[in-house]
């Protein structure tokens, strides 16, 4: 069975995400504070490559629970709301931080160990083709979830690479036109299609924000 272009896109952007997780620059700053408050540039890395990681547990277990819209999912998660309100998830902070006291060697090497084997899983037919989120309590589509995690990828690799004064990695085309139509679907979502037509398109109009979170 062949994976489709949307899953190859999966694949390319996790050697992207692992790439960049391993370069120099990030692991000679591996215990410094990130671009991202509160965590180190190691447990950002730990963070990044833990998107493909989550793709490989879920394609590993079994479809179950309510399968919903991928809208939907933003609009139920109690992180979207939070971060909305200013507030970060000191909790995942915490985790990804204590996770990368392994030194980076042990964090590339865990995630290879679980992401070496996605392209497979991939290939296989599921029935149906789902993946429950169990920090959720519900299900996406494989393909809508995988956009999700590429959404976290790009975002990521951003903030790590600020974070260590490198630029930001490219990612395939396949990855970053559903990514940037999550993103602003979920910013329509929640601001309204004119305010993003009208950032996207009229800056003399535009608001001053229409982030999706």
């Amino acid at each position: 069975m062949d994976v489709s272009d949307h899953r190859q896109a999966f694949l390319e952007s996790v050697r992207i995400s692992r790439d960049l997780a391993g370069s120099d620059l990030v692991r000679a700053a591996w215990g410094q504070e990130s671009a991202c408050a509160g965590m180190s540039v190691g447990g950002l890395a730990h963070h990044l490559l833990n998107q493909g990681v989550t793709i490989a547990k879920g394609l590993s277990s079994p479809a179950q629970g309510e399968t919903i819209a991928v809208l939907e999912h933003y609009r139920r998660a109690p992180w979207v709301a939070a971060s909305r309100a200013g507030q970060s998830d000191p909790e995942q902070n915490v985790r990804d931080d204590e996770a990368a006291l392994a030194g980076p060697d042990a964090v590339l090497a865990g995630a290879a160990a679980h992401t070496d084997a996605v392209a497979d899983l991939l290939a296989r037919p599921r029935d149906p083709d789902t993946i429950f989120i169990p920090w959720q309590g519900w299900s996406l589509t494989t393909d809508d979830f995988l956009t999700t995690r590429m959404m976290e990828m790009l975002v990521h690799a951003d903030d790590l690479a600020a974070s260590v004064g490198t630029e930001t990695p490219t990612f395939p085309e396949g990855a970053v036109v559903p990514v940037v139509g999550l993103l602003a679907a979920v910013a329509a979502d929640r601001h309204g299609a004119t305010a993003v037509v009208r950032a996207l398109s009229r800056p003399q109009r535009a608001p001053s924000s229409v982030s999706a979170f």
